[in-house]
């Protein structure tokens, strides 16, 4: 399978797992190594470091979302993600790298739908038993007024 296929099933099945309330298998969609972060866009073009959320392994991951089950008290909420397709940015039989645009609308409990967020995700891919592994994925949002309920990830 091409490394377009296999990026979109990824992030397919990955989106699928944070809007449809399985977030506990979010995390295998990383390499246990993996770096996930989400910041701005213009501290993205600054290259600044910090993120609004930064993990450095998939084990941090895993403590985010026992946090998110068990620790943390937020107003109940979902998202549903909208995906652009996959640019395949470089590939070799071991990995990719790709840039794929998002939309992600929240719906609050009985409230309203909104638009969440717009960005992209820039992503290093790692290639397993066929299957595409996030190795690096940073969530550049448009946007650089987030929303401090920011809980799920994107």
């Amino acid at each position: 399978m091409d490394a377009h296929n296999l990026i979109s099933r990824a992030q397919g099945h990955y989106v699928r797992a944070i809007d449809d309330g399985t977030i506990e298998d979010w995390p295998e969609f990383f390499a246990d190594d993996a770096f996930y972060k989400v910041t701005t866009a213009d501290n993205h073009r600054r290259g600044l470091p910090a993120g609004i959320i930064w993990a450095n392994s998939k084990a941090m991951l895993k403590d985010r979302v026992s946090a998110l089950k068990e620790a943390n008290i937020y107003e109940p909420h979902a998202y549903r993600h909208m995906l652009g397709q996959p640019a395949v940015l470089e590939e070799s039989e071991a990995g990719a790298t790709s840039e794929t645009s998002f939309l992600v609308i929240r719906i609050t409990g009985n409230g309203p739908t909104d638009v969440f967020a717009s960005g992209r995700y820039l992503d290093e891919y790692v290639f397993e038993d066929g299957r595409a592994l996030i190795k690096k994925r940073i969530v550049v949002c448009d946007s650089s007024r987030t929303d401090t309920l920011l809980v799920l990830p994107l």
